[in-house]
């Protein structure tokens, strides 16, 4: 009997000892989370790991320890075989964990897809280094153009044309003050204009702007950054578009989202019924400058205020009227125009900002006129209705025949806008232009390109016929493309770059990206069977004269 009070005892003990261990472990991080607070010594780099869990707690939690699910997680892993291999089986398993990357990247909304991607972008480039910086260094990209005379500018600030910010309104110039207001002044130097003015008067025969001009980089700042004075709707055109004055008086073209960047156009859409997206017009002039094509004005995106930047604004009463408030307490509008402007089309803001395409206006029309030209290329815009270049095949034949395309550059700088519309899969290129002042020998301007980057999924190969028709191409571009083609160059990659600059980055999806790269193996397939069939001197047309200069002509043949 004492024996068994004995035994009882001592159960009670381990019982009781058991349960004092239990609560000084439960206690232990209490405690040192406390005495770590208390505590005025620095932490050093390597003991901040232990930490972790303070970094990972959310806002509003107790504890700063992980959650239940967070240590089944880790105690699962910490059982699974592959826990203890050792490096050299690390190879191994870097496949699956790509595709398992992948699946979480599929997983993820919209706006978390957008910010891993944007952050991989940046790591990406950090460890690989600028590939735009030394693409834009390659020889390709430094050859100098010919001499510019009077004839080859498009303004000349030594004549006597007055460039005034406010046309007949104001017959002085406004130079800005401290406070970013812009007031009268007398006689101002050409370095002293506003960035869009130095802009116009850098447009010459052969480009918009130089490869680095460093008065582009600001004008794109003054894009995001200039306050909007006035917003009045643009006429013409199938869908909404406003221009947006600024208060150094330059102007700009908005195209507001339409779309989410993860959107494609549907398949039953026809092309000229497609959306037109503000972050095509956006990737269009990062993919032209890339090609050192330089022939679409500079944009840039910006996240607008509806309510303070527009419709406060805006002496526009059409536009005014069709500002609402949606049923989410959003502010929204639709405008006036062909194509969805109604309410079931409606732009809303979250809850009145709104994401946009600012591109920068060209001269205006009284200063330097410009020229319209149909495409010989030109869709039918019909549902059931063909072109004559879609049903004959020496369709090219009777282009080269007729001016301006039996001289010059014109059929080239064709075939350079092909390859460009192309790569971005824009099938909505109706009609181009020129500046009347330079006749037929000059670039075309790349201008309306909001239905591109619509599909990734499909490449549309009837952009490239009057590629494949024709089979003529500049050196200079069969270089360029060449080089953007390489894997330590990829089109791809320098896309990534250079959108990362942009306010709305990401810009693009990776898919779109990737897209790229595809269509431009194409479009070097397309001029290697060329090549092959009828000869390289016969496809391939030089540009660059003897020495390497942008020489803006090619030899008669």
């Amino acid at each position: 009997m004492i024996l068994f009070r004995k035994f009882r005892v001592l159960i009670l003990m381990v019982f009781l000892i058991a349960c004092s261990m239990h609560i000084m472990i439960d206690l232990l991080p209490k405690l040192e989370r406390r005495s770590g607070s208390a505590c005025s010594c620095s932490h050093t780099p390597s003991e901040e790991p232990q930490n972790w869990a303070k970094h990972r707690a959310k806002p509003g939690s107790e504890s700063g320890w992980p959650n239940k699910h967070t240590l089944r997680i880790l105690q699962d892993f910490s059982n699974e075989p592959s826990s203890n291999l050792t490096s050299h089986s690390l190879e191994k398993m870097m496949v699956g964990e790509r595709a398992e990357a992948l699946k979480r990247f599929e997983q993820l909304t919209g706006d978390e897809r957008r910010l891993a991607t944007r952050d991989s972008a940046f790591k990406n480039a950090a460890v690989k280094g600028s590939r735009l910086s030394a693409l834009f260094e390659h020889p390709l990209y430094t050859r100098p153009l010919p001499p510019l005379t009077d004839e080859d500018t498009l303004f000349n600030v030594n004549t006597d044309i007055r460039f005034d910010p406010k046309a007949a309104e104001n017959p002085e110039w406004n130079g800005e003050s401290k406070d970013g207001d812009y007031a009268p002044t007398g006689e101002m130097s050409s370095d002293s204009y506003p960035n869009w003015l130095r802009f116009h008067i850098g447009i010459n025969r052969y480009e918009l702007y130089s490869r680095h001009n460093p008065v582009i980089d600001a004008m794109l700042k003054d894009l995001v950054s200039q306050r909007i004075t006035s917003v009045a709707m643009k006429s013409g055109g199938t869908q909404l578009k406003l221009i947006m004055t600024f208060q150094n008086y330059g102007q700009a073209l908005f195209k507001p989202m339409k779309q989410t960047r993860e959107q494609e156009t549907p398949p039953d859409f026809f092309y000229f019924s497609d959306f037109e997206r503000h972050n095509a017009e956006i990737a269009a002039y990062h993919l032209d400058r890339i090609l050192d094509f330089r022939r679409v004005p500079p944009v840039a995106g910006r996240l607008v205020n509806m309510t303070k930047e527009i419709r406060d604004v805006t002496r526009d009463k059409k536009l005014w009227r069709t500002f609402f408030i949606s049923p989410a307490n959003n502010i929204c509008f639709y405008g006036e125009c062909s194509y969805y402007c109604s309410t079931e089309h409606a732009l809303c803001g979250k809850p009145d900002q709104i994401e946009g395409s600012l591109a920068a206006f060209l001269p205006d029309l009284s200063l330097a006129k410009r020229r319209t030209w149909r495409n010989p290329w030109r869709r039918s815009y019909h549902k059931r209705k063909k072109a004559e270049w879609e049903v004959d095949p020496d369709y090219c034949e009777e282009v080269k025949q007729t001016p301006p395309y039996d001289s010059g550059t014109r059929l080239l700088d064709i075939m350079d806008m092909t390859i460009f519309d192309f790569l971005m899969g824009n099938m909505d290129r109706h009609h181009y232009e020129t500046f009347e002042k330079f006749g037929n020998e000059t670039f075309i301007i790349h201008l309306d390109n909001g239905r591109g980057f619509g599909k990734h999924s499909h490449d549309e190969l009837s952009i490239l016929v009057p590629l494949s028709q024709c089979c003529r191409v500049k050196k200079s571009t069969h270089l360029r493309l060449q080089l953007v083609a390489k894997e330590e160059f990829k089109l791809s990659s320098l896309m990534e770059e250079s959108l990362q600059t942009d306010t709305l980055s990401p810009i693009l999806i990776r898919p779109h990206l990737e897209a790229m790269d595809r269509r431009l193996r194409l479009v070097l397939q397309v001029l290697a069977d060329c090549i092959e069939k009828e000869g390289y001197s016969n496809v391939v047309e030089d540009d660059m004269g003897t020495e390497g200069m942008d020489t803006g002509t090619v030899p008669q043949r």
